[in-house]
């Protein structure tokens, strides 16, 4: 009997072990940038790990390191999801300039508007668009943030006062257009920005409200400049993608969990989470006693220097081959299609 019986209990933990490799139990890693009370780690991807990991009944376990704690710099985060060295990232797309040519429609000057209905537009014109340009990795979600405002030392009251303003800017589209408004752009990733701020390495930066939660920059610069009216001044593009082999070594059903959970209806919750915070960033710098100005009164000015941007990256999209007028033209239509919905 008791050799039957440690036959039997033998015979049930081998089923058991059998049956837990047979389920394919998974361990993703996700890196990002950003310090984990931040609004995009805080508001969605944090929720997106819950849900992924509730609807795989567990089976799916997603690591999060935040702040770059994988090693490395933000630019180099997209190429740690095509090596392998991380399973998942967040980045921003602006981050490796010229890479990925059509995603900068969005990223040019009054294009956009809040980031809801302009992230949901963003997912589905790269979808049309660019999917091309992200074949080493596996895209789950494309969005934007909302509006940028200028944050700065100096009151910038009219697009006179740009003028000599060393300000950050956060990719190559929006340092032409910082170059043609007058100011002086300084490119960096945005966790450099507090540090370039205390130093005076720049004079200011140009970020969406929720943007300033994080870096405290209600502490450090006591202006803030822009549009109400939409579309505003620029956006900045994001993506988090999935490294290839990482996803189609999935199981079929957990391939599924994760294609539940990306797309274009995705992309507007990671930018409704940018929206509600933009409401929180701007009413911090009221509540510190910040200078807050509207600059709509004489927007016609600065969408006139924003054409002229336009129409430097259409030449240069041209002269890669690719129709930049039919670019900006789809954004246009996304745009407008889902600020009507």
């Amino acid at each position: 009997m008791n050799h039957f019986k440690t036959g039997a209990i033998a015979l049930v933990t081998g089923m058991l072990a059998s049956t837990s490799v047979w389920a394919q139990d998974v361990t993703l890693n996700l890196h990002q940038l950003l310090p984990t009370q931040a609004t995009i780690p805080a508001r969605a991807i944090i929720p997106w790990i819950e849900k992924i990991e509730k609807e795989s009944d567990g089976r799916i376990k997603i690591e999060h390191f935040p702040s770059m704690q994988l090693g490395g710099a933000p630019p180099e985060l997209y190429d740690q999801a095509v090596d392998g060295v991380a399973d998942i990232v967040w980045t921003v797309i602006g981050y490796t300039p010229g890479r990925f040519p059509t995603t900068e429609a969005f990223e040019l000057p009054f294009m956009t508007g809040d980031s809801t209905s302009s992230s949901k537009a963003f997912h589905e014109y790269v979808l049309e668009n660019g999917m091309d340009e992200f074949s080493d990795t596996h895209p789950i979600v494309f969005h934007t943030h909302g509006p940028g405002w200028i944050h700065s030392n100096e009151d910038i009251s009219s697009l006179d006062d740009l003028a000599g303003q060393k300000l950050r800017g956060p990719t190559r589209v929006t340092v032409n257009l910082l170059e043609k408004l007058g100011a002086t752009p300084v490119g960096m990733p945005v966790p450099a920005v507090p540090e370039a701020m205390s130093k005076g390495v720049i004079d200011g930066a140009i970020i969406p409200w929720e943007v300033t939660l994080p870096l405290k920059m209600s502490e450090l610069a006591s202006n803030h400049s822009g549009f109400v009216s939409t579309p505003g001044l620029y956006t900045a593009t994001f993506v988090m993608t999935m490294n290839n082999d990482a996803y189609n070594n999935l199981p079929d059903d957990l391939k599924a969990v994760i294609d539940a959970n990306s797309g274009p209806e995705v992309s507007a919750l990671f930018g409704a989470a940018m929206d509600a915070a933009d409401i929180i960033g701007r009413n911090v710098a009221t509540e510190a006693g910040n200078t807050i100005t509207e600059l709509d009164g004489e927007k016609d000015r600065w969408i006139e220097i924003g054409q002229e941007v336009t129409a430097d990256w259409i030449a240069e999209m041209d002269a890669k081959g690719l129709d930049g007028a039919a670019l900006v033209q789809s954004a246009q239509d996304y745009i407008a299609a889902n600020a009507a919905e």
